[in-house]
């Protein structure tokens, strides 16, 4: 029998909170997972709003994503099963002293990537949520990654930001992970009614140079009442505008791998 293929790694980042880059980590991963494929999504944040959403207290998480980075404890063993069929490696607020810790190691941009190899085989796709910085935490991701999503508000404010990412994730290829690849950006809380909305998503990718994932991701109250019961916006509200639209960028980024 062949062996298993590794999974595919993306990381979800923007500096700019938000942005609904951990509703889209939710989302995606639950179309994912409905699609038939074995989804990790990795709680990356210190505010651990990823693990609450999924329906977990970050406050009775035993191990978390700290204790692998700056523990050394496996993967496999912090790793909890969700509604959904979601698998999540959770987070708690320990995970805010853990760039200190990480930064007086050498090889620290390499510890994430390092802890997933072992779990690469049990997954088809692996989805990092970054804390809203350009720290050490989001410098792993970004390493471990073969791809990344930059999720972006269609408002003109939601540009501030996503130069300087790009510009560390050129960084990051040069030094640290030379197959990363910027998948494209993913237009969020989009409202159709407005020429504004319709202007920023007409001239985010020509002006960055990088593709725009369709369709963008209308803004709705439902994506906010998903969270308090644990689920995503495609167990809640099955046939919402949201949900659909998750469903269309998950199956246009699954024919793509």
């Amino acid at each position: 029998m062949a062996p298993k293929r590794k999974a595919t790694i993306i990381a979800l980042a923007n500096q700019k909170g938000g942005v609904a880059k951990t509703t889209s980590v939710a989302s995606l991963g639950a179309a994912f997972a409905e699609q038939g494929r074995r989804v990790l999504l990795v709680d990356l944040d210190p505010q651990a709003c990823l693990t609450f959403s999924l329906g977990v207290d970050p406050d009775t998480v035993e191990s978390s994503v700290h204790d692998v980075l700056v523990g050394g404890v496996e993967v496999a063993d912090v790793i909890v099963h969700c509604e959904e069929g979601i698998h999540l490696v959770p987070s708690t607020i320990d995970l805010a002293g853990a760039e200190a810790v990480l930064l007086s190691r050498p090889a620290r941009e390499y510890v994430l990537q390092s802890a997933l190899d072992a779990v690469r085989r049990d997954y088809d796709i692996i989805l990092l949520d970054c804390s809203p910085s350009l720290g050490v935490l989001t410098l792993n991701a970004l390493t471990a990654a073969q791809g990344l999503i930059i999720p972006m508000p269609c408002e003109m404010l939601g540009h501030r930001g996503v130069g300087q990412l790009l510009d560390t994730v050129r960084d990051v290829k040069r030094i640290l992970n030379k197959k990363l690849k910027v998948i494209g950006i993913l237009p969020t809380l989009f409202d159709g009614r407005s020429n504004h909305a319709r202007e920023v998503l007409d001239d985010v990718g020509e002006r960055y140079g990088i593709p725009v994932l369709s369709p963008p991701i209308p803004k709705t109250v439902r994506f906010a009442e998903a969270p308090a019961v644990g689920r995503s916006i495609l167990s809640t509200s099955r046939t919402s505008k949201g949900a659909k639209a998750y469903r269309e960028v998950a199956a246009s980024l699954l024919a793509a791998t």
